[in-house]
């Protein structure tokens, strides 16, 4: 078994920065791609970013390219979500997640085995 803790949410302006973190405990060699979900209210889970498990490949929604930075550190079995230039639209719950088929690649959530418990991100106007 895998557990995830984020951490790191909280209230910005926009414009503003946070840096969200995925703690990652147990089976943790099971792990492969991390991604990083967020859901608003009333909304689906959407895809934010993932991170192949050395680092090479990294993908983004279209909505946060060029503004939000997926990273990781395996000797801390810890995974960044570095988020820039904040806008209202960003607010929701951001959701850690981990795939532990080796070498796949998704934003697909569905193929995320492991999730954390959230951690809220609210920006105001």
């Amino acid at each position: 078994q895998v557990q995830l803790v984020e951490s790191g949410g909280g209230l910005v302006q926009a414009g503003g920065s946070l840096r969200l973190s995925c703690a990652a405990s147990g089976h943790t060699s099971s792990l492969y791609t991390m991604g990083w979900f967020r859901q608003a209210p009333g909304q689906e889970r959407e895809f934010v970013a993932f991170i192949s498990r050395q680092g090479r490949n990294t993908y983004y929604a279209d909505s946060v390219k060029g503004r939000f930075t997926i990273s990781r550190d395996n000797t801390k079995n810890t995974v960044y979500l570095q988020m820039n230039s904040l806008k209202p639209e960003d607010t929701a719950v951001y959701y850690c997640a981990g795939d532990t088929t080796p070498w796949r690649t998704s934003s697909n959530r569905y193929e995320y085995a492991f999730w954390g418990q959230g951690t809220q991100v609210t920006v105001s106007s």
